[in-house]
This record gives structure tokens, sequence and C-alpha cells, in this order.
């Protein structure tokens, strides 16, 4: 790889992989509840540098952010974001509590369990007389999701996402067969239900029902959606904003506390090393099967096997970018409730920092070597690898984004 200049705005840069045989900017949101304010400063970098998604794929709260987007006409998307984020807002009075003494963490989350989320869920008194009581399967789980359906009917057009631009997915869990399914609006009219199911989390929100199906919570089966761009037909070549929300590493943990919280960043990193690796390894073979036909006789490109084989080619580039929301001090496992003013402002913030250094850093600008299907860039050194660390090797930690990429 040879990194060329970067003397381009961040629009001339993204434009680059654009205007590169018919590319797309996408943007990934992963589920993750509170954090997800992390996305809107994501957001909020790309639309101030004139850069707007061609493609938006999200999971739960990454569903809702991303509905917000697809569904507000390009001036009205970040006020819309902000609008909806001062909705979910829990009371600023626990900040009046030391930060240290995790008292305000500990009443807000309370707050929230017991009371629910204006805009958002409100509490199902009847799931609380018992684990037995029948409740009918639209309507299992402590909390009812009535309220987010009123505010998505508000807040979002849904006949703007249904025109396809841009191109919205979302992803849930087929209750009755474990099957991963995403909604995209390339293929089907999406409606507030199709949201609802991709953050219908159980057991605390009830499974919602589409053409007779129940749907959970995608971040059940895959909380990182980026294999839909790979699994799309056909394949273009993309720039890539994948922002993650929980962390595939951390400490060893020490009390039940730390536990939780750990186990909880295990679960819903959803394996973000292997699926990158995977996806690597994958798209490298396209790009040798591509090379490879290169040398077959012209004579024998009739031949049903070379048909065949030539159906597997890809050319197409992937350019990864990575954000990761940040650990906030005294973060626990329950950050993902985390409404507060001084947490979503905290993670809002870091995201549109993480976003300007990446936008400016402009990793994805240079030649790149003919099977180098999948370029990952970590947005700034030091950050967690993103790629499979093999038992014995040394971390790639603190390596740039063109070394992770050459890999």
């Amino acid at each position: 790889m040879t990194q060329k200049s970067r003397d381009l705005t961040p629009l001339q840069a993204v434009n680059e992989i654009r205007n590169n045989n018919n590319g797309q900017v996408v943007l990934v949101l992963q589920g993750g509840g509170a954090l997800g304010a992390y996305q809107c400063g994501v957001y909020q970098a790309l639309h101030e540098a004139g850069v707007e998604p061609d493609w938006v794929i999200g999971t739960s709260i990454g569903a809702i952010n991303a509905a917000i987007i697809a569904g507000n006409r390009v001036e009205d998307r970040f006020a819309t974001l902000q609008k909806f984020w001062r909705r979910v807002e829990s009371s600023a009075f626990w900040g009046a509590f030391p930060a240290w003494t995790g008292v305000a963490d500990a009443l807000s989350s309370w707050t929230t369990l017991t009371s629910g989320i204006p805009g958002f869920f409100e509490t199902n008194f009847r799931a609380f007389l018992g684990a037995h009581v029948p409740l009918g399967a639209d309507h299992a789980g402590y909390y009812s999701t009535e309220p987010l359906r009123r505010t998505l009917e508000e807040l979002v057009d849904f006949s703007l996402i249904n025109k396809g631009h841009p191109r919205l997915t979302v992803g849930a869990a087929n209750v009755r067969n474990s099957m991963m399914c995403y909604f995209d609006s390339k293929e089907m009219e999406i409606s507030p239900s199709h949201i609802m199911a991709s953050g219908a989390l159980p057991p605390a929100f009830p499974a919602v029902r589409i053409d007779g199906e129940l749907y959970w919570d995608g971040g059940i089966l895959s909380n990182t959606p980026t294999e839909r761009i790979f699994d799309d037909s056909p394949r273009r070549n993309s720039l890539i904003f994948a922002v993650h929300l929980w962390h595939p590493t951390g400490d060893e943990p020490e009390t039940i506390w730390q536990i939780l919280n750990r186990q909880k960043d295990i679960q819903y990193s959803s394996r973000i090393a292997s699926h990158i690796v995977r996806q690597r390894e994958t798209h490298k073979l396209r790009h040798v099967i591509a090379n490879l036909l290169e040398f077959v006789p012209e004579e024998e490109k009739n031949d049903p096997l070379y048909k065949e084989l030539a159906g597997y080619r890809c050319d197409t580039r992937m350019h990864v970018v990575r954000l990761l929301s940040p650990k906030l001090s005294n973060e626990t496992h329950t950050k993902d409730i985390d409404f507060t003013p001084a947490g979503i402002s905290s993670r809002w913030e870091a995201g549109h920092a993480d976003t300007r250094r990446a936008l400016e850093r402009q990793a994805w600008i240079g030649e790149w070597g003919l099977l180098d299907g999948v370029v990952l860039h970590e947005p700034q050194l030091g950050a967690e690898p993103a790629a499979e660390i093999e038992p014995g090797k040394p971390s790639a930690t603190g390596t740039s984004s063109q070394k992770l990429a050459a890999e």
C-alpha cells in the first residue's frame, strides 16, 4: 500500500471511494441502549463535513438512530437526533451526587428500571405479578414499547425511507427459527414495527410481530451487522464507518460488578474480531479468483466450469473505519441504561471527536494491493485491535491502520 498526500477535504476524500466504480458510503450502527449517543456524535461529524451515508445499517438503538437519519431530510437529521435523545434523557437531579460514589449511577438506573424512559418504554405492570403469568406472545416483556412506536411515527418519515435513499437496513432475530433477518428498504417497505423489532430485547421488551412472525432484538444473534454489506448483491466498493459500542478486549474482572460489565461487553461486541478476519479472508479469496481467471485462455471462457467459478469473483474493495465508544470513568454494567444528560453528552462528544480525527486522517486514501479486498482502519493509535490475535503472537495494539490493513 502506498499512502497518497492528504490534501483533500473530508468530503473530497470520501468521494474518492464514491467515484470509484459506483462506490458507496455505509454507516453501520451497533445496538447498545444509551451507548448509542456515541453514534449521534459520529453522524454529527459526518454531517458537518457534508458526508451523508448512502446506506445506514443498524441493530437495536442503532436501528432507531438509523431510522431517524434515513427518515428525515438532510437538513433535519441532526436536529431530529437531538430531539429524540433529549426526550429519552433521564433527570439531571442525580448528577448532584459525586461520580466516584456511584450513587448517581445507581439511582438513575433504578429510576429507568422502575419507571421506564419517556418516549421509549413504560412499565408493563402485569409482568411483575409473576414469571408464569400469561401475558400473550405479543406482550410478554417487563415493559411496553408502544411509546417508542409513537415517537417513531412522530420523528421519522417512513415514506421518505421507502423512497430508498439513503438505503436503510435493520436486523432482527426470528423468535421461532432463531434466524437472523434483515429488513431492507431496498427489498420491502419499512414501518415502525421493523425498527421496534430490531430493538425488542427480551425479557425487557416484548417481541414484535411482522407478517405473522415474532422478532426479537437482532443483537441476540449479530450485534455488528457489517456482514450485510459483504453479502449484498451486487457488491460495491465501500467506505464503511463501523460504529462499535462494546469493548471486545478488557481487563480481568476482580469483582462481581466488574464481571457483569465484562460479560456484557463480550456478549454484545458480537465477536467483532473473528467477523472481520473471516470477511477479510473470504473477500481476499474472491480477489484471488478474479486474478486467476485472467490467465484462462479465451477459448476456455465458454466452459460451464469457468462460468461457475467466475460467479465467485469480486473486484470490490471495502474500507472499514472502526470507531469505538470510549469507556467512561466509573462505568458499570448498567452503562447501556445510562440515559443521564452527563452520560449522553460524554458519549456524543466522544463520537464527534473520534470521527473528526478519522476524517482528517483519510486513511482509506492510497494505492492498495490486488488482494486487499478488505482494508481495516483503526481511528487512532492505541485503539483496541479489531483483528483477531492468535495465541503466542503479539497484539496489534498501537499499530497504525496501514499496518493492520497490510496483514
